[in-house]
């Protein structure tokens, strides 16, 4: 996997429904090397030709959007309030610098001052309707010059890989799973196949719908990031996966029960090709796949998922090792999936 690709990639704000600027770097990085469209959701839609035809047409995939924020309204003393654009917890929002709309303003999420908190509410976890971004204005006149209701609001981060291999920032969740289809894109691949960047996952699994119904494939590969919890306090199966040990197989998520058969090729193809594979131990979160396997008269659906830490905060944190892993394991995979 290119470093830079992924780093220019989680570095971009897109939150759902604002992929624009992503899906401008990804076909920026593809043009030259597929057939592609835009559909009218945002999608883009790449056919990749290989070395020959398949005999089963398959679709790999992966989401351009991030979690964020939006503002809904603009108050009095010049604050912002704000509503979460996918699953974000407020308590990880809480005193971090953010950029509001096109522009980038610098803010930051404040809430009600600990001082001022009764003890019910010291008690109780922070809810959106209860936190702000302050970008400094001195009231609503000045803060409306600069900002607007459905301006997007995005955590500002810093990206880094460290030398044995840990990489922090926002976005891995799934920019990584973008920067592995435009290496697949740009390389040599033994059978035609179709990849979508898809649009809207954070929100519903809205763009992956739309695009399955176009594609209409026998199978789909899900490139996706997936909660690792092996951090302090959590044990045994409570880990769910961990760093290290490489391209997370799902069996079953709150989305979708995987197809059986392709689960077990998935174990039995990374270990032919010296492949680091992990499966999660609980059933829990979801992806693309939850639309896109019944999408039309079906479709046979595998994720292959990075584990990653604090995903839909500000920072994520994951191992390089595994995103290759996971890269390797679709390769793999495609190349299997498509003669089945």
């Amino acid at each position: 996997m290119d470093k830079k690709f992924l780093k220019e990639l989680c570095l971009i704000d897109g939150t759902s429904g604002d992929e624009d600027k992503v899906r401008g770097y990804i076909i920026s990085k593809i043009k030259d090397f597929c057939e592609y469209n835009v559909d009218p959701l945002g999608n883009i839609i790449a056919e990749k030709k290989g070395a020959g035809r398949a005999k089963n047409k398959v679709m790999v995939s992966a989401h351009m959007d991030e979690v964020g924020m939006i503002v809904t309204s603009v108050k009095a003393d010049g604050t912002l309030t704000l509503s979460a654009v996918g699953g974000i917890d407020p308590r990880v929002a809480i005193g971090r610098p953010v950029a509001v709309g096109d522009s980038g303003i610098c803010g930051v999420i404040g809430s009600k001052a600990v001082h001022n908190m009764t003890d019910e509410e010291k008690k109780t976890a922070p809810k959106f309707t209860t936190i702000y971004a302050d970008i400094g204005a001195a009231d609503k006149e000045e803060a409306e010059k600069y900002v607007q209701p459905g301006d997007r609001v995005y955590f500002k981060s810093e990206f880094g890989i460290t030398e044995d291999g840990f990489v922090s920032g926002k976005a891995i969740d799934d920019r990584f799973g973008c920067a592995a289809m435009i290496e697949m894109i740009r390389s040599e691949l033994p059978y035609d196949c179709t990849f979508t960047f898809v649009v809207q996952e954070e929100v519903g699994l809205r763009g992956s719908r739309t695009a399955a119904f176009a594609v209409d494939p026998d199978f789909a590969i899900v490139l996706e990031s997936t909660t690792a919890a092996d951090i302090p306090l959590a044990e045994g199966e409570k880990r769910c996966c961990e760093l290290g040990k490489g391209a997370v197989v799902s069996y079953m998520d709150r989305s979708t029960i995987y197809d059986k058969e392709l689960y077990r090729l998935s174990k039995e193809t990374a270990s032919e090709n010296g492949i680091n594979w992990q499966t999660k131990t609980m059933v829990a979160g979801g992806n693309d796949s939850g639309a896109i396997h019944i999408s039309k008269g079906g479709v046979r659906t595998i994720a292959i998922s990075a584990p990653c830490r604090y995903l839909h905060s500000p920072v994520c944190a994951a191992r390089f090792s595994d995103l290759e892993d996971c890269e390797k394991l679709a390769k793999a995979m495609l190349e299997k999936m498509c003669q089945l």
